[in-house]
């Protein structure tokens, strides 16, 4: 796969205390001979997160929506945007080092697929995760991935989902949340195609940290799997 341009698209809602410091490191991250694109939508952010986007309209795009409508209709604002041959998505916090993607890149490029994910799972040494419930949860639900549509990966829930922007326009998303990794995931495994995985690096926070996911993310998480199962 050639690949001349990375789109990369940062939702955000409401994270004032880390979204200039993320936006900084992605544009600051080397990916060799690739081009960034950046994409920010604020979602309907309350907390002056929007007013410190104001400092990055004149060499990023940033996109607001009026209220808060999820994550997953966020990225899908984003993506309409995208024009980079390969997209992949940044979380606006800071458990993800944007420095790994160019490995993600190499790989992609080197093994001419279009699907990469940075797995957490396959760094070997100890990460700081979220807390025990959001590992096991991570956990349950790759092993429920794996088994209805007959794949194997590490990390389902991972934000560092590379993709092919040509597939990924094809898989016509319905996600409004959370539901975004499952309902991607499961449409492209049902496609056939084959998702390599490269270790990253992961510095988890906490609930009481400003994580957002909740059990009813995960309740729905399972659903959105087995609904595009059948």
């Amino acid at each position: 796969m050639n690949i001349k341009k990375l789109s990369i698209v940062i939702p955000v809602f409401n994270e004032s205390k880390t979204i200039e410091k993320v936006i900084k490191r992605v544009g600051g991250a080397d990916l060799g001979k690739i081009k960034k694109e950046i994409i920010i939508v604020d979602d309907g952010s309350t907390d002056g997160t929007r007013e410190i986007l104001k400092k990055f309209v004149n060499k990023y795009m940033v996109v607001y929506n009026q209220k808060n409508q999820g994550k997953g209709t966020a990225l899908r604002s984003g993506f309409k945007k995208c024009t980079g041959e390969a997209v992949v998505m940044q979380d606006a916090d800071l458990e993800y080092d944007p420095r790994d993607l160019k490995k993600m890149l190499e790989e992609m490029e080197r093994k001419e697929i279009s699907v990469v994910y940075g797995s957490r799972r396959l760094t070997g040494g100890k990460i700081k995760h979220g807390g025990w419930l959001f590992y096991w949860g991570g956990s349950f639900l790759n092993l429920l991935t794996n088994f209805l549509y007959g794949i194997k990966i590490t990390d389902e829930a991972t934000c560092y989902k590379m993709i092919d922007r040509k597939l990924l326009n094809s898989l016509d998303l319905k996600c409004k949340r959370f539901e975004f990794c499952p309902e991607v995931t499961a449409k492209i495994a049902k496609r056939g195609q084959n998702i390599v995985e490269v270790p990253i690096s992961y510095n988890g926070r906490r609930k009481e940290e400003g994580k957002k996911i909740r059990l009813r993310d995960g309740v729905e998480a399972i659903w959105t799997l087995m609904k595009y199962r059948w």
